[in-house]
């Protein structure tokens, strides 16, 4: 048994190797004596950290440590200040982290409260109710309408079953489940359907199945193995700042020791005096401003996410948007609106749209009057509950305001012949003015053999081989195009027959007409895509639907191009078959994956990982949480989205709206480029002090003291770089193509402008320090060291806020209002402005900061040197706008 799949064995086999009954089921003690050693039939818990460990957490960062060695030196050697600033920021951080990790929600938890509270079983001989957790394998289990699956089971009755498995498989239709044994192999899970699986809905008709695995064992169990199983991504925030912090470190460890080593080479200053000028060079090189600066410019752009529907659960997610290549979407629920909807009516044998069709009269009214009578949809005070393809057929009537209350009360069923999968028909009779009429349904072509007349305009004629023959064109036309086809018919007796089969009821039947329907794609979502395609995003579909179906869609919504449906569509199947190595050398031909499992939708993001692209993948379903973990960003539906799925997820759509994920990318977009904007001036500024204190090292000048240096940092790297954080994209920024995975903050003309911004603020601070020596102002030595160290201090504050004006764009001008549109930023640039020059103006604070009190004319040389770091960049500019255009 174990080398034949269950869906290949009938139902004695399974019932053998099980050891179970089919009319008694097991004994209670045997169900007790399988519970014990089998465990209950639940989900495993995923480990949690508490909030401590979230605390600790946030130290193991190489950037966050050396800051926190440079307090602790600090603190030894008297500066307790300086000390204090440093841990105030680092702790400050790490709050930040602690905060955003408390929030999210654990995905194999979310799995666990799936989990069904009861189910029907059959124990020593006799129904009963238990808890599912209680199920054991070998159980006999009950299944009716309404009823979830509560374990995964192979069926040996069933009449009339249909179960929606759309959370598991993608498919949007209910299956037909029948007990048969099946004969093809290697079957995916949407074709298997004398399997039931735990967690579906029973949507019609009843069943028996033997309860074949629970728990881990289960296909969602199998899930959430690959869940736990599954590494989170990291980000390319994540990565790019992992790998600047580790570069920042190396360089900040040896400048500082270099700095220390020439120090004590020279003879003039003490081990302490060195070791202070060290710490002073390190607090001056680490950006320890950066984490949070990042954490609140990603915490902004997540509240005008969030205003925009997309709400975002790892604030890393929003910069990663966009860096995105690749969109993966599953199509029910995401890009469809997950519920059928009535798209064609052929009547007279004619095809017309159904949202068209105005007046309902003749032929129309008829076929209107059988769509509602032979339905199972129950109306409740929620709406209608049913299977969506009945449910569909009352919205088409109810659409058209037709009075179905009366109809129904008018004309009740009295009598009927239920679905059944082998004649794929179904029957209802009602009392008609003269008579009764029975009401038929079904397969077109099955109803097709049975009906010998057909009504056109109101008339009855015989239905002729052409007539026949144009029909079931019109049927392939419609399936061609993705619609699910049935067919209608009707027939007038005298009285209700007396046995009720179908050589009786359904026999010369009147056709009447078609119906197509499909799941439609949302309106807006085709937009949605030209605009990703717009800003080089692909977009592709991965669902679990047939590939008929998947193309269809696909083409209508511009992810497929008509001339490109036979080759680039893919089954799970033909993925199968083919090697990790085809695949990956394969995988830019595709842009819909039809029929596919879970562990198909992690290999295609896998694919297109190793390439080095940013993949996002959205999803609503248990079966896509895998592949939302895997994803660099995990995009969950927050209306249809099961808790799994949002569990796993980075992002959820509030509004389920496809095109919200457009919104969101242009927001990432804008998110990357602001902090750019912040990372290149807190490292131009921060490469500044460096340079100016290692050449005052050299020169044996008096150095900026460890807390002029955290000041200035504190002042510069706080409300200015926040500010920046919400400038207003640039224009033309859903033009340009994803940077990518192996894009990096300094990119984009980013770091080279830090080293000639950095050099060029350190060689004007240097410049006003050895103009203040060279004329001072009081006689005095030592005054005019403090004095040239007092303007270097002040100069090199003012200028890092100056240069603030200049990182709004790279290459760009900021001469004009364009400079001035962030209305924050003016007032974060004016109040650090003020603060900035109070510990100068402000006599008591003077020997805290150890500096002293500067006259007009010395405030006049600071403020010229300062603002020309304005006219100097904007030179430089344009000149490289000059040469570019040229290029």
């Amino acid at each position: 048994m174990a080398d034949k799949p269950l869906y290949n064995q009938d139902n004695t086999e399974v019932l053998s190797h099980l050891q179970t009954d089919a009319s008694k089921g097991l004994s209670s003690s045997e169900a007790n004596k399988r519970l014990e050693q089998n465990g209950a039939n639940q989900l495993n818990e995923a480990k949690s950290t508490n909030l401590v460990q979230k605390f600790i957490n946030q130290f193991k960062d190489l950037m966050i440590a050396i800051l926190l060695a440079a307090a602790i030196v600090a603190a030894f050697t008297g500066e307790v200040v300086d000390a204090i600033f440093i841990l105030a920021i680092v702790i400050i951080n790490a709050i930040f982290g602690v905060f955003q990790e408390a929030k999210a929600e654990d995905a194999i938890n979310a799995l666990k409260e799936m989990s069904t509270p009861n189910a029907s079983v059959i124990r020593d001989g006799k129904e009963t109710s238990i808890k599912s957790t209680e199920l054991v394998v070998g159980d006999i289990v009950r299944l009716e309408a309404g009823d979830i699956v509560p374990a995964d089971v192979r069926l040996i009755e069933s009449a009339s079953l249909q179960v929606e498995e759309a959370s598991l498989t993608g498919e949007s239709v209910p299956i037909n489940k029948s007990a048969e044994t099946l004969q093809e192999t290697d079957l995916p899970l949407g074709d298997r359907t004398n399997l039931g699986f735990m967690n579906t809905n029973v949507t019609y008709g009843r069943g028996v199945g033997v309860v074949t695995g629970t728990g881990m064992q289960t296909e969602i169990g199998h899930i959430a193995g690959m869940l736990e199983a599954t590494d989170e991504t990291k980000t390319p925030l994540q990565a790019n700042l992992a790998k600047l912090g580790q570069v920042l470190t190396y360089l900040i460890l040896g400048i500082a020791v270099v700095t220390f080593i020439v120090g004590l080479a020279r003879g003039k200053e003490t081990i302490i005096d060195m070791l202070l000028t060290s710490i002073s060079l390190a607090v001056a090189a680490i950006p320890e401003g950066l984490p949070a600066i990042v954490t609140i410019t990603l915490a902004l752009g997540t509240t005008r996410m969030a205003a925009r529907h997309a709400l975002v659960r790892k604030l890393p997610a929003v910069e990663t948007l966009g860096s995105t290549d690749i969109i993966g979407s599953d199509k029910t629920g995401t890009l469809t609106q997950n519920k059928m909807t009535v798209e064609k009516l052929v009547v007279n044998t004619e095809i017309s749209d159904a949202a068209t069709t105005e007046e309902l009269t003749g032929t129309y009214a008829r076929l209107a009057d059988i769509l509602a009578l032979n339905n199972d949809t129950k109306r409740t005070e929620n709406g209608f509950i049913g299977d969506p393809t009945e449910t569909a057929l009352i919205a088409f009537n109810e659409n058209h305001g037709r009075d179905l209350d009366k109809l129904f009360t008018e004309m009740p069923r009295v009598a009927e012949l239920p679905f059944d999968s082998e004649r794929k028909l179904m029957s209802t009779v009602h009392p008609a003015p003269t008579g009764y009429i029975i009401t038929v349904k079904g397969a077109p072509d099955e109803l097709l053999k049975r009906a010998t007349r057909i009504e056109i305009n109101g008339e009855i004629k015989p239905l002729s081989d052409d007539i026949r023959a144009k029909l079931l064109s019109i049927n392939s036309e419609l399936a061609t195009q993705a619609l699910r086809v049935l067919g209608f018919a009707y027939k007038t007796v005298d009285q209700i027959p007396g046995n009720l089969d179908t050589e009786t009821v359904e026999q010369e039947l009147v056709f009447t007409g078609f119906v197509g329907m499909i799941d439609p794609e949302r309106p807006e979502v085709a937009q949605a895509v030209a605009e990703a395609k717009a800003a080089g995003i692909r977009p592709m579909m991965i669902t679990g639907d047939h590939r008929d179906t998947a193309a269809a869609i696909a083409i209508r919504l511009g992810i497929l191009d008509e001339a490109d449906k036979e080759t680039a569509v893919i089954s799970g199947s033909d993925l199968d078959a083919m090697s990790e190595e085809q695949f990956a050398q394969n995988v830019d031909k595709y842009n819909v994956y039809a029929r596919v499992a879970p562990e198909h939708k992690v290999k295609i993001v896998n694919a297109w990982q190793k390439k080095g692209k940013v993949v996002a993948m959205t999803g609503d379903g248990v079966n896509d949480a895998p592949a939302l973990k895997t994803a660099d960003i995990g995009i969950a539906m927050g209306i249809t989205g099961t808790e799994v799925s949002k569990g796993a997820s980075d992002m959820v759509l509030a509004d389920d709206n496809f095109a919200t994920i457009v919104h969101a990318v242009e927001e990432g977009r804008k998110v990357f480029a602001n902090i750019q904007k912040a990372l290149q001036y807190l490292l131009a500024s921060n490469l500044a002090e460096v340079i100016a204190i290692f050449v005052m090292t050299l020169l044996g000048w008096n150095i900026l003291a460890p807390i002029m240096i955290l000041w200035i940092n504190l002042v510069t790297d706080t409300l200015p770089a926040i500010a920046l954080g919400i400038e207003p994209a640039e224009k033309g920024i859903m033009k340009n193509k994803p940077r990518g995975r192996g894009a990096s903050f300094l990119s984009g003309g980013v770091g080279p402008a830090i080293i000639w911004q950095g050099i060029l603020q350190a060689v004007i601070v240097l410049s006003v320090y050895g103009f203040a020596l060279a004329a001072p102002v009081h006689p005095e030595v030592h005054l005019a060291h403090q004095d040239a160290l007092t303007m270097a201090f002040m100069t090199l504050g003012l200028m890092q806020m100056f240069n603030a004006i200049n990182v709004k764009s790279v290459y760009g001008s900021m001469i004009g209002p364009q400079a001035f549109q962030n209305k924050m930023f003016n007032w974060a640039l004016l109040g650090s402005v003020l603060v900035m020059a109070a510990v100068v103006v402000i006599p008591g604070l003077n020997p805290l900061f150890h500096v002293s009190h500067l006259d007009g004319y010395q405030w006049a040389i600071v403020l010229v040197a300062g603002m020309s770091i304005i006219v100097i960049v904007e030179l430089v500019k344009l000149i490289q706008r000059s040469i570019f255009k040229k290029g």
